[in-house]
């Protein structure tokens, strides 16, 4: 049966570093990035375009998990809500698969680390670094299973998913 693993977390946590490691752990797989549904410029957050960017988000993942060629389907995105979880899941109603369902974390003074590392590099705003601190407590509310990624590497991370994702 396909597989959906879904990673949440606050940015700088490593979504996307493990979502590429697991994608060439787990194969046949695609990864996804909720993000790349939501490149507006300008960035502008309204009823509108959450909409649109959750309509979009199970459209892709419904072709993908769809697919014949593919065994797992890894999305990545701040969910930082139940709510959101619950919309992608409902959005995927009548398709067979199993959700697999992560929060990674870290702690503060390694995601402070991370993000001022980024920013320093160019890849993300200094307000971002508030904003993932604010969020970070929300994860312990989902039903996820928590990976704290703090001594861990990208690689590692995808490890221990993989397994389970294997297992599942």
């Amino acid at each position: 049966m396909k597989k959906l693993i879904l990673l949440g977390g606050a940015m700088g946590v490593g979504k996307s570093a493990v979502s590429r490691e697991l994608a060439e752990l787990l194969t046949p797989s695609v990864y996804l990035d909720g993000d790349w549904c939501w490149n507006l410029h300008p960035f502008v957050v309204n009823e509108e375009n959450k909409a649109m960017v959750m309509g979009n988000i199970t459209h892709l993942l419904r072709a993908f998990l769809s697919n014949s060629g593919l065994e797992y389907v890894i999305f990545c995105w701040v969910m930082h809500q139940r709510s959101i979880l619950e919309d992608i899941l409902a959005g995927l109603a009548g398709l067979s698969f199993v959700p697999l369902a992560y929060s990674l974390t870290a702690s503060e003074a390694a995601l402070r680390q991370r993000i001022q590392a980024d920013v320093a590099a160019g890849l993300r705003q200094p307000d971002v670094l508030e904003r993932s601190l604010a969020r970070l407590p929300l994860y312990d509310a989902l039903p996820t299973v928590k990976l704290d990624t703090t001594a861990l590497t990208p690689r590692q991370a995808a490890e221990r998913i993989a397994r389970a994702a294997r297992d599942a």
